[in-house]
């Protein structure tokens, strides 16, 4: 079965720490962005999509993303965060992220100079036209690590920082005032398959 928008996100729902029994879990830090499938041609002379969580279509507001998924097989889905860097500021602006994502077709290839956007990858969804919801997220994100040695993928695409390890977790939960744009972490089971519209994640926002 071959993905195409719209596709449900899978989601998170709210925690107030992390676990004290650890056990087959990954922890992801969590960026302060909008939440993003990208979809790679399915076909010959098909385009990029970017869709949004709620299932819109945004591409022509992200012509640099567009422009970038060269750099990307087609027939992938990617899940992530959208995130954009303010140079003058030198650090993430949620602010610049809204300004892009109203952007219309004429605006939009300035502000993508002036305020160029990442994608945070976080899973993936489909490779090679093979949809891989009903793999467990071990696998997923094996897949996703391989997917950015094997292209030699760099900004503006993002491999989301992960770890299994819960010392690593805290220390990060620790220290989120040292990391701009990051605002927590999400815990996944790493035998979790891929459901979309489910809350089957937990999110912990720093404090």
């Amino acid at each position: 079965m071959t993905l195409r928008p719209p596709v449900e996100p899978m989601l998170a729902q709210a925690a107030e720490s992390v676990p004290t029994v650890v056990r087959d879990l990954a922890f992801e830090q969590k960026f302060d962005g909008h939440r993003a499938l990208l979809f790679t041609p399915a076909e010959e002379g098909g385009r990029v999509q970017l869709q949004t969580r709620r299932g819109s279509l945004i591409q022509d507001r992200f012509p640099d993303l567009v422009a970038a998924a060269e750099q990307l097989p087609d027939r992938l889905v990617l899940d992530g965060e959208l995130v954009v860097w303010d140079a003058e500021a030198g650090q993430l602006s949620f602010e610049g992220l809204q300004r892009r994502a109203a952007a219309g077709s004429r605006t939009a290839p300035g502000l993508a100079a002036s305020l160029p956007a990442y994608f945070v990858a976080f899973d993936v969804l489909m490779a090679d036209g093979v949809t891989l919801l009903t793999l467990p997220y071990r696998e997923r994100r094996r897949r996703l690590e391989v997917l950015f040695a094997a292209r030699a993928l760099t900004a503006p695409w993002t491999l989301c920082p992960m770890t299994t390890d819960v010392a690593k977790a805290r220390e990060w939960l620790e220290s989120w005032t040292d990391v701009s744009g990051v605002e927590g972490l999400v815990v996944k089971g790493m035998n979790q398959r891929y459901l979309p519209g489910f809350r089957g994640w937990s999110k912990i926002q720093y404090r």
